[in-house]
């Protein structure tokens, strides 16, 4: 089961969990030609350990375990799962 990013993320991109990842599945980073144009980061799914030190890093309560996001946030599930070409 992997973490996911939700709506809270959207605009604000804070990297603190990127930092806090011990397996650099956060994406896209600041140094990654696409993290302008990007409007959040996604966590990969199945390179998530499910390790949870990405949770308490975000300042914005964004991210959830798969299994736990909130009803109104279900779909990112699926975005982040499509943004690394994976299907849910």
């Amino acid at each position: 089961m992997a973490y996911i990013i939700c709506e809270p993320c959207v605009g604000t991109k804070d990297t603190a969990c990127v930092d806090a990842c011990p397996v650099d599945c956060i994406h896209p980073k600041k140094d990654e030609p696409t993290f302008e144009a990007a409007t959040m980061l996604y966590i990969h799914p199945e390179e998530c350990i499910d390790c949870g030190a990405c949770e308490p890093a975000c300042p914005v309560t964004a991210i959830f375990p798969e299994d736990n996001v909130p009803e109104q946030w279900v779909s990112y599930i699926q975005l982040n799962y499509e943004y690394y070409g994976k299907s849910k």
